[in-house]
C-alpha cells in the first residue's frame, strides 16, 4: 500500500500574503476583492473529484466573513485548522498577543465548524530559534500539533538545524514540519508553495517520492487557494522579487495540482499524525 501524505491548504486570500504587507495596509483589507471563497470552492471540487481529503489551515479573518465556507469543509470530510486570526507572524507578536491571537481562532472556527481544533501553523512558519516560546503557548491553548518551524534557510523564515520530521516538541505538542529533503548536506524545500510552481513538475515528483522510499516518511504538502487564481487583481507597486515569487506559473498551478493528487495518496494531517505515537523523548529545538 502506498504511503499517505499530507495535504494542506492555507486559506488566506492574495492580499493577505506577508510579502504584500508593505504594500497593503491591514486596515485596507476589508476593501480588497475578496476572492477566496471561488478559489476554495474550486479546491474542494478537486479534492472530491479525486476522493481527497485534506487539511485546510484557515485564517479566523476569513471564517469570520465566510462561515459557511468553513461548514463546507467540515461537511466534506476535511480538517479545519487554525492559521491564527489575522496572518500576524509570531515573530511580530508578544506570548500575549499570539496567545490571544490564535485563542480567538481557535474558538472562532470551533463554532463555526463545530469540531474541535487541533493543528495550527504559523503564518510565514514563522516559529524559528527567537521565538520558541510560542511551542509552549500553543500547547497551553490546547492545540496538540504544529507545522510551523520549516528546517530550511530562507531571507523570511527558516530554521535549518530543525528536525526535518514528525517529532513531539513538547509534551502535549507534535511539530509536523513542511518536508524537505535532504541533499549535498543540506535541506532542500520540497513541501509546496512558490516553490512548486517554480520547478518542473518532475523534480517536485521526484524529491517527495524519495522523501516517501528513502526516508520512509510522508511529505507534507501545502499551497494556497490564491495561487490557482490567474485573475486574482495585480497588486501594484510591488518589487521585482515579491512579483516573481508571488505570480510565478500561477497559470499552471491547477494542472499541476491535479497530477499532484493522482500520483500519491493524500489525507488529513491529524489522521496521519494523531492517530499513532510519535516516537522520541520531548525535542528541545
Amino acid at each position: 500500500m502506498s504511503m499517505i501524505n499530507a495535504l494542506t491548504i492555507d486559506v488566506e486570500d492574495y492580499f493577505q500574503v506577508s510579502a504584500f504587507a508593505p504594500y497593503i495596509a491591514r486596515r485596507d483589507w476589508d476593501t480588497r476583492e475578496c476572492r477566496v471563497e471561488r478559489n476554495v470552492g474550486r479546491i474542494l471540487d478537486m479534492l472530491a473529484a479525486e476522493k481527497t481529503h485534506a487539511t485546510f489551515f484557515t485564517l479566523g479573518w476569513i471564517a469570520q466573513r465566510y462561515p459557511h465556507l468553513v461548514r463546507r469543509i467540515a461537511a466534506e470530510g476535511h480538517e479545519v485548522a487554525s492559521h491564527g486570526y489575522g496572518h500576524e507572524r509570531v515573530s511580530d507578536l508578544t506570548p500575549e498577543a499570539f496567545a490571544q491571537d490564535i485563542r480567538t481562532a481557535k474558538h472562532l472556527l470551533e463554532d463555526i465548524a463545530g469540531v474541535t481544533v487541533t493543528g495550527y501553523r504559523a503564518p510565514s512558519f514563522s516559529i524559528g530559534q527567537t521565538n520558541l516560546w510560542a511551542l509552549d503557548v500553543l500547547e497551553q491553548e490546547g492545540y496538540r500539533y504544529s507545522s510551523s518551524i520549516y528546517p530550511i534557510q530562507h531571507d523570511h523564515y527558516g530554521m535549518p538545524d530543525a528536525p526535518r520530521f514528525a517529532h513531539r516538541i513538547r509534551h502535549d505538542l507534535i511539530e509536523v514540519p513542511p518536508t524537505t529533503l535532504r541533499l549535498f548536506n543540506r535541506n532542500l524545500p520540497s513541501s509546496g508553495g512558490g516553490y512548486f510552481r517554480l520547478f518542473p513538475y518532475g523534480l517536485s515528483r521526484w524529491m517527495l517520492r524519495q522523501v516517501n522510499e528513502r526516508d520512509q516518511q510522508p511529505a507534507i504538502f501545502y499551497f494556497h487557494p490564491w495561487e490557482i487564481d490567474a485573475e486574482q487583481p495585480r497588486v501594484a507597486g510591488i518589487d521585482l522579487r515579491t512579483r516573481f515569487r508571488h505570480y510565478v506559473n500561477i497559470p499552471r498551478m491547477e494542472q499541476r495540482l491535479q497530477r499532484l493528487l493522482r500520483d500519491f495518496q493524500w489525507g488529513r494531517m491529524d489522521h496521519i499524525f494523531l492517530n499513532k505515537p510519535v516516537k522520541g523523548k520531548v525535542q528541545g529545538v
